[in-house]
């Protein structure tokens, strides 16, 4: 059973593993990271738990029973009750629900855990499976979103109020 836990230190090679291994899937409906991203790892992940740390953000790994990383599920952004909800999914894991479950999991503990009351998040028109999986955790279409974030593809921002919704 997939587990969703907050991101550790020792994360870092089995969450480099999989941006590594899902680089290509990701890139044909977000922005590729670029090699540099991959260059600095290592600065960019001990930055992400700094952030953490700080209590501006939270980060988190769906993995499964053997210790990979499934998806990447991130609160990012605090700000008056508020986040900005994003999330990837390993290709071989896309389709089978985990990432719906990981998102309702992870509004569940925006609101219980952190104190959110509102969850944000964009995604491009192309993407259908992430419009899909908004739809179901509850969030609503509010406006466009910067395509410059999706290279250049239409986008649309969502809202999911957390106290309105199970």
């Amino acid at each position: 059973m997939p587990e969703l836990k907050r991101l550790q230190a020792g994360d870092a090679p089995a969450v480099l593993a999989f941006e590594l291994a899902n680089r290509a899937y990701f890139a044909a409906s977000v922005t590729d990271r670029g090699d540099e991203f991959f260059d600095r790892f290592a600065d960019r992940f001990s930055a992400l738990l700094a952030e953490q740390d700080a209590g501006i953000s939270a980060f988190h790994v769906l993995t499964a029973e053997d210790g990979s990383v499934l998806g990447r599920f991130n609160l990012y952004d605090f700000e008056g009750g508020s986040a900005e909800l994003g999330y990837r999914v390993a290709q071989h894991a896309a389709g089978r629900g985990v990432a719906t479950a990981a998102v309702l999991e992870l509004c569940r503990l925006a609101a219980t855990r952190y104190g959110l009351r509102v969850l944000r998040a964009a995604t491009s028109s192309n993407n259908a499976a992430s419009r899909r999986v908004l739809a179901k955790t509850g969030f609503v279409a509010v406006g466009p979103a910067d395509p410059a974030a999706f290279g250049g593809e239409p986008s649309t921002w969502y809202r999911r109020d957390l106290l309105l919704q199970p």
